[in-house]
């Protein structure tokens, strides 16, 4: 079935989260294979964070990184720190050294945020004029697997509790300053999130059981706010991340 014909509300736990890391990259090859079966392309948004390099080191593997025809992958970034992409601290970079070199997708199929001799709003623009053009959907276009996190604060992406960038509807990026960090980000916002046709929250760690605990009860964090108009939403999470979750 076509993630984006139906809306679906998945939620599984694993041990631990490299077996978090291992469900996410069976999603992603399926996924991919479903794709490029049905639309000839698979566009794919990456997060940052300490799960998403499990997945990439899963995925590098010799044992999944034939599952995937790179050569028709596009990857993006839902969120970027404001840093220069060799910056230990960019997504790109996390992404670059522990998938995106190690498989062969070519060097045009990769699009980092612009972050270099730009100011935060012309990135955004920028940003999304590119993905206007190269991801097809409407009115909004629409990913085949969007991959997020989620903070102890209820963030994802980089959408804070209580910034600016919670309140766009009309962009599909947007710059945000977010105070506590006292840095830029680049981010993709609700329209764009929610318009994909599988969005992926990859939540680990014991730091992230009140957030899950809440939003399963309904508290509205950024995070919560994260639900496809016509997609599914799967959330993969750790035995640790689930604790204080009711027994299933």
């Amino acid at each position: 079935m076509d993630p984006g014909l139906s809306v679906a509300r998945r939620l599984e736990v694993s041990d631990s989260p490299e077996d978090v890391g291992r469900a996410a990259a069976d999603l992603f090859c399926q996924i991919a294979t479903h794709s490029i079966q049905d639309r000839d392309e698979f566009h794919v948004a990456l997060s940052g964070g300490s799960t998403p390099k499990i997945l990439y080191g899963v995925l590098a593997g010799d044992a999944y990184q034939q599952k995937v025809d790179w050569s028709r992958t596009h990857v993006f970034f839902s969120d970027e720190r404001f840093v220069p992409p060799e910056s230990l601290e960019s997504n790109y970079r996390s992404a670059l050294d522990g998938l995106l070199s190690h498989v062969p997708i070519p060097s045009g199929n990769v699009h980092p945020v612009p972050t270099v001799n730009i100011d935060p709003d012309a990135a955004a623009r920028q940003y999304s004029k590119l993905i206007e053009s190269d991801v097809p959907g409407d009115p909004w276009p629409r990913f085949d697997l969007i991959i997020l996190g989620m903070g102890p604060d209820g963030h994802t992406a980089s959408l804070f509790p209580g910034s600016d960038a919670l309140r766009i509807d009309d962009r599909l990026v947007a710059p945000n300053f977010v105070e506590k960090l006292k840095s830029w980000r680049i981010t993709f916002t609700f329209p764009l999130l929610n318009a994909g046709r599988t969005v992926l929250f990859l939540v680990t760690g014991e730091d992230k059981a009140a957030r899950v605990e809440e939003i399963a009860a309904g508290a509205d964090y950024p995070a919560a706010r994260v639900k496809p108009d016509q997609g599914e939403l799967i959330w993969l999470l750790d035995s640790a991340a689930a604790s204080r979750l009711p027994a299933r």
